[in-house]
């Protein structure tokens, strides 16, 4: 397209750009928008070096005229969306693009995949966070997704509300609170389940949390007691009927004395399968293919598409462009989304806007649009551990304003309808 672009004159035109999903995954009631600190690092990092360039060259994929401006890129256009961390719904614009054609059609790839993946890790992470009704969550999936998307997954179900994960990089990189469990080849390794205990213990202290389910339950919770004492931090179990097996369990710890030693469970859990545990005295979960892949929707359905461009006969002014293809058609133009809340403060509704200009509609609802990259500068509050931490919070905020059915896992219809005013 910019090889065309170029030849035609059109790469340079003015143009504005929308990433959007069409619909949320089905019975989701919801989506949570994250990746936002990520892409911004990743664009301001966006370039062609020469071993790409010659890649090029070699297979003859674009003219020497594209090479040269794609070894001079750099985007200089601006970035609008919604705040990370923001909950969303079908058809409401959550990235505005302002660029010329050539700098923004060539982003739609890292956006899309960007915010597709992290964004299907925090909706589900939601869900899971709701389930769990207080009770940490932790995210331990990165064997269970790719060495990259396992951090982005760990940052994504942070911001949506789980407590910590077991991805160090994901804590060097965007300040996730790690922790970590020892894993059935450790006790395995030893000559005897309570040799395994004795060396973690020792390690670690009493208030570590030991693995009771290798081989007999019943039999491990009397050694790890014995072990480490009643100060024992935490039991898990990582397979068997949880809801008999958890109160069993607690029974037996509290009858050793272990009454505050805490159950964490792990075992191919969902946003189901915690709600189910809601009764059951679980005090912390840890959660990884689930969320890792979304609760089986490892994508959001967003897409980016060109919606307004200068016109081309030298007046300047805006024209609307849109698809019309069925069951994908777009609306064109800019757009300015608004929330809007009842008497409560709770939300009733996504007012999309379609205006000429920048300037803010006239609506009393909550502005969903903040800058994220300004002539080409990416505002720094977004990116790093800090970034991530404003991201959590503001979630935490969205989803406080959303009415109480949003919060039901039963399958249900998006909670706020999206309407556009001309």
């Amino acid at each position: 397209m910019i090889d065309a672009a170029l030849l035609k004159g059109t790469h340079d035109r003015e143009c504005v750009f929308e990433a959007f999903t069409r619909r949320l995954p089905a019975g989701r009631r919801y989506g949570v928008l994250a990746g936002t600190g990520r892409l911004l690092d990743l664009i301001d990092q966006f370039r062609f070096g020469d071993a790409e360039l010659e890649w090029l060259r070699e297979h003859e994929v674009v003219r020497d005229a594209t090479l040269d401006w794609l070894a001079d890129y750099r985007f200089t256009g601006s970035i609008r969306g919604y705040h990370e961390g923001e909950v969303f719904f079908p058809n409401s614009p959550f990235l505005i693009v302002d660029a010329p054609f050539a700098e923004g059609v060539i982003l739609e790839t890292l956006i899309l995949s960007v915010f597709n993946y992290d964004s299907a890790v925090a909706s589900a992470a939601a869900r899971m966070v709701t389930a769990a009704g207080g009770r940490p969550v932790a995210e331990m999936g990165s064997r269970r997704a790719n060495e990259r998307s396992a951090v982005a997954a760990a940052r994504a179900a942070f911001i949506a509300g789980f407590s910590a994960t077991s991805n160090l990089e994901a804590g060097r990189s965007w300040g996730v609170p790690t922790m970590g469990t020892a894993a059935h080849a450790f006790t395995l390794l030893h000559d005897s389940e309570e040799d395994a205990f004795r060396a973690q213990v020792d390690a670690l202290g009493p208030g570590t949390t030991l693995l009771v389910d290798t081989f007999d339950v019943e039999n491990a919770i009397d050694l790890a007691v014995k072990v480490a004492g009643p100060e024992l931090g935490a039991v898990r179990l990582d397979s068997g009927d949880l809801p008999n097996l958890v109160r069993r369990v607690r029974d037996q710890l509290d009858g050793l004395g272990a009454t505050k030693t805490k159950i964490t469970v792990t075992n191919d859990l969902d946003e189901f399968t915690i709600a189910a545990l809601s009764a059951s005295p679980v005090d912390s979960y840890g959660v990884g293919t689930s969320v890792v892949t979304g609760s089986g929707y490892p994508a959001s359905g967003m897409v980016y598409k060109l919606v307004a461009h200068r016109s081309h006969d030298g007046d300047g002014e805006w024209i609307s462009v849109a698809k019309k293809s069925d069951g994908k058609a777009t609306v064109g133009g800019r757009k300015h989304p608004i929330r809007r809340h009842d008497a409560n403060g709770r939300a009733i509704a996504e007012a999309i806007h379609i205006v000429e200009d920048d300037a803010r509609p006239d609506d009393t609802g909550r502005d969903l649009l903040v800058p994220l990259i300004t002539d080409g500068v990416v505002h720094q509050e977004h990116l790093g551990a800090a970034g991530t931490a404003a991201a959590r919070a503001h979630r935490e905020k969205a989803m406080s304003e959303l009415p109480d059915q949003a919060f039901r896992v039963s399958r249900g219809d998006p909670v706020l309808p999206t309407i556009y005013i001309p």
